[in-house]
């Protein structure tokens, strides 16, 4: 984890030289001059949306991957478009295409995963 955080800060300077680079050097070339002021905000912005990229890559990948029948037996989740008797539900912050096995079951309701059909999950009401 910490190789790719110092990847990251090490891929970022060498962006924002580039950027640098560009705008100092490139660009005037083609008579094209941009202020001091508006490379320090493009800086300030590319820096900002490597950041976000950069958390938004490792909470994706310290994520546990919802994977296989044998991982989803069991699992709880909340119905996101009705199952009348098939809809949608989210189990483990993923949106998965469900089926009830029993009553139709209303969005928000609380279900658990008891097999599945194919790429279609099948569940009942969790009794909590």
């Amino acid at each position: 984890m910490r190789g790719r955080f110092i990847l990251a800060v090490f891929s970022t300077i060498i962006e924002e030289v580039a950027l640098a680079i560009i705008v100092l050097v490139g660009l005037p070339e083609l008579g094209i001059n941009i202020p001091v002021a508006v490379l320090i905000v493009l800086m300030i912005a590319w820096a900002a949306i490597a950041i976000f990229s950069y958390r938004a890559g490792s909470s994706a990948l310290k994520r546990q991957p919802l994977v296989g029948l044998g991982t989803m037996v069991g699992v709880r989740g909340t119905v996101v478009k009705p199952l009348k008797p098939e809809g949608l539900i989210k189990v483990g912050g993923e949106l998965w295409r469900a089926k009830s096995t029993g009553v139709d079951i209303d969005s928000g309701a609380k279900i658990v995963v008891i097999g599945q059909d194919g790429r279609i999950l099948l569940v009942r009401l969790s009794i909590e």
